[in-house]
């Protein structure tokens, strides 16, 4: 102790320990010198050497080295400070560091743009209020980790309007960039929702709604496409739910942005999504990762928060089995990664659902149901509920947590109870009512295609053959240059060159990996029978014959009508219309109004904004007629519609010369289980016997003209 850093380490002889010594501690920081022979100094023989302090961003002296995360390899100021004199003094700024939680290793791109780096949670909660990224896992890409994350997602008022400057979209690949803002407002003009008024944005109503998910839906698989065919690299192009949604937020096309108790103008009780941000979009539930949606209500002279709607997706320890009755529980209550646990604490959506409980108003539930096919969960509206009982209880993790009794009001339109019920038939554990006929197909289809009537006593329709396909007697012929076929032996895959198929295709490929349709062309042309891809390649989606659950049904006042058991994603691919190619100048054709089961393509269609052409130019390439009377598939049963929830799309098939062309039917929009299925009949042309052969409309739509050829 008398011989420390403070003595003098070179005295000998007896000591006075009566004198006071200057004793510093031992465990003591020793600064490390520069030496500009030696490089760095001994700690045991320091130098008088003035004392260093380096910069995080250098310049550094002899010896010293930068290190990560303070400097980036590529640091731009490196190169212009080199040979510039280094200042050990105090007297220069010092940069500020980039906090180590937000750095990831940079990785080097074409463009030279850095992707985000990825957030990683790191704590788990126990509420209901589950994340955007965990439920929505959705995508056009079977590559799940080309998904934008929560970030890009920006920061809204219910004003439509967005933080910050919106910023113009790149490929972030090779290849060329392409303008996202300029395809926006294509968007915007086409659906006119250019100029989106604010009463629309406050109230809306069904055509409000369903225009805005129908431009949400169409603009995020376009998007999609774009960045899919330009090789946009992982880490890049994540969640394009959430970036579309940015990009109509900014624009500030948004509906029923009022929070309001009770149902939402514009949707009906079962409708589904399939992204968070869908609800965000129409008002049915506002916050985009949050399980509770409250609002403050003003109550003599106080406010106190009522709850307007929750999300119950099953991530937590939900009780949802009941078809009326679910049991909810709170938000918040987090555990963490050291293994501590936090009790829910009555706040916030908690309180806001006690509140409700004692008012007794309505909350709207939206049931978050697991894909069987995909890998995200299904977003069914299951109307409005009230709150009968609230109690805490201890967790697995032993924390308390908030429980919440909510009871379905009587007297609403079914919802979740169909979609028990389909499991259950499903599963043999229960019997679908009024089939007939287990199998319409007789194996020809790889799913079954029950015969259901549940109406009247008729047990089915007029006798006819099954057949998955068109019957040909002759194709179209090939006027231009023969097609001998793409040479993709693994299957057409997007951004490839070399694929001759997607160059008839502008390029791109018209089909996602998991069979959604990516173009709004008025075209597809789909790989032929002297193409080198396999059967299941991506681009033979119409090829693969049915791929839902669909049963043929006995309407009420409509005959016979087609509904899916499944739930159909917008652009999904339902069935082709088969039967045999009727000649236009075969002299059956001029009795063809005579024939309820016929398909014209050479009828006028009437515009559906992108979908369709808004010119009067025929839609088929190629004078198209199918009979589907003696020999057709399901096709034959959908009903005309004039708001029709399909569309059909010419598709080509090229082999040499000779030219097939089929008719693939899509969704235009999501399509709930039972929901019948109908496509829009055209209007004769003029030419083909003009206003002739007028029938009765009866499909009950707000927009139905009354008649139907």
């Amino acid at each position: 102790m008398e011989q420390g850093l403070g003595s003098d380490s070179n005295h000998h002889g007896p000591i006075d320990k009566s004198r006071v010594l200057d004793v510093k501690p031992l465990r003591c920081l020793v600064p490390v010198f520069p030496n500009s022979s030696q490089g760095m100094s001994s700690i045991s023989t320091p130098q008088p050497s003035p004392f260093v302090c380096v910069p995080p961003s250098g310049p550094f002296p002899s010896g010293v080295q930068p290190f990560y995360p303070f400097l980036s390899p590529n640091d731009s100021q490196n190169g212009a400070q080199q040979n510039q004199p280094a200042n050990f003094g105090f007297g220069g700024s010092i940069p500020a560091p980039v906090p180590l939680n937000s750095f990831r290793t940079p990785t080097s791109h074409a463009n030279g743009v850095t992707g985000r780096p990825k957030r990683v949670p790191k704590t788990r909660a126990f509420g209901s209020g589950s994340a955007a990224g965990d439920d929505d896992v959705y995508s056009d890409s079977q590559n799940q980790s080309d998904q934008y994350t929560s970030a890009d997602m920006a920061d809204t008022t219910n004003s439509g309007k967005q933080r910050g400057r919106p910023k113009r979209g790149r490929s972030g690949g090779p290849g060329e960039d392409f303008d996202v803002e300029l395809l926006v407002n294509g968007f915007l003009t086409l659906f006119k929702l250019k100029e989106f008024d604010d009463f629309r944005r406050t109230n809306g109503d069904k055509d409000t709604v369903g225009t805005i998910l129908l431009v949400f839906d169409m603009l995020r698989r376009r998007l999609t496409q774009l960045e899919e065919s330009k090789g946009v690299t992982a880490g890049i192009a994540r969640r394009p739910d959430l970036k579309t949604c940015n990009l109509l937020m900014t624009k500030g096309v948004r509906t029923n942005n009022t929070k309001r108790f009770g149902h939402v103008p514009g949707i009906e009780v079962g409708d589904i999504f399939f992204f968070r941000m869908e609800l965000c979009l129409v008002g049915l539930h506002a916050p985009s990762m949050a399980g509770i949606d409250y609002m403050s209500v003003k109550v003599t002279m106080d406010e106190e928060p009522l709850a307007v709607s929750i999300v119950s997706s099953g991530g937590y320890d939900d009780d949802g089995n009941d078809s009326d009755v679910i049991i909810y529980s709170g938000q918040g209550g987090v555990q963490r990664r050291d293994g501590q646990m936090f009790d829910q604490k009555l706040e916030r959506g908690n309180l806001a659902l006690e509140k409700s409980l004692h008012r007794a108003n309505d909350v709207r539930v939206v049931r978050g149901i697991k894909d069987i096919v995909g890998n995200g969960k299904i977003y069914v509206y299951d109307g409005v509920y009230k709150i009968q009982e609230s109690w805490a209880e201890k967790n697995k993790s032993g924390c308390n947590v908030f429980k919440y009794k909510l009871v379905r009001v009587p007297g609403q339109a079914e919802a979740f109870s169909i979609w028990k019920s389909i499991q259950q038939w499903k599963d043999g554990t229960a019997t679908r009512p009024g089939v007939i006929i287990p199998d319409l197909t007789s194996g020809v289809e790889s799913l079954p295609v029950a015969l259901v009537n549940d109406v009247d006593g008729e047990k089915g329709p007029a006798h006819f053959t099954y057949v998955s396909a068109l019957r040909y007697s002759q194709p179209f012929s090939n006027n231009n240059k023969p097609f001998s076929g793409c040479h993709c032996l693994g299957g057409c895959q997007p951004g490839d060159t070399n694929c001759l198929c997607s160059h008839r295709n502008d390029g791109v490929l018209p089909y996602s990996s998991v069979g959604l349709l990516y173009t709004s062309k008025n075209l597809v042309h789909e790989c032929g029978p002297t193409c080198s891809c396999p059967p299941n390649c991506r681009n033979r989606l119409s090829q693969s014959g049915v791929k839902i659950r669909l049963e043929v049904f006995k309407t009420k006042n409509r005959g016979w009508g087609l509904r899916s058991w499944d739930p159909i994603r917008a652009g999904g691919f339902i069935c082709e219309f088969a039967g045999d190619v009727v000649k236009v100048t075969d002299g059956d054709f001029v009795n063809a109004n005579d024939d309820d089961y016929i398909f014209d393509a050479t009828r006028y269609y009437e515009p559906l904004e992108l979908v369709r052409d808004s010119n009067k130019s025929k839609k088929a390439p190629f004078p198209l007629v199918v009979s589907g009377k003696n020999n057709g598939n399901v096709a034959r049963f959908m009903n005309h519609s004039c708001s029709p929830n399909v569309y059909w799309l010419p598709v080509l098939r090229e082999s040499n010369n000779d030219v097939f062309m089929h008719i693939a039917f899509f969704a235009i929009r999501h399509v709930p289980p039972m929901q019948e299925l109908t496509y829009d009949y055209g209007i004769v042309m003029p030419e083909n016997g003009g206003d002739g052969g007028k029938k009765k409309c009866l499909c009950g739509s707000d927009k139905c003209k009354g008649f139907y050829y």
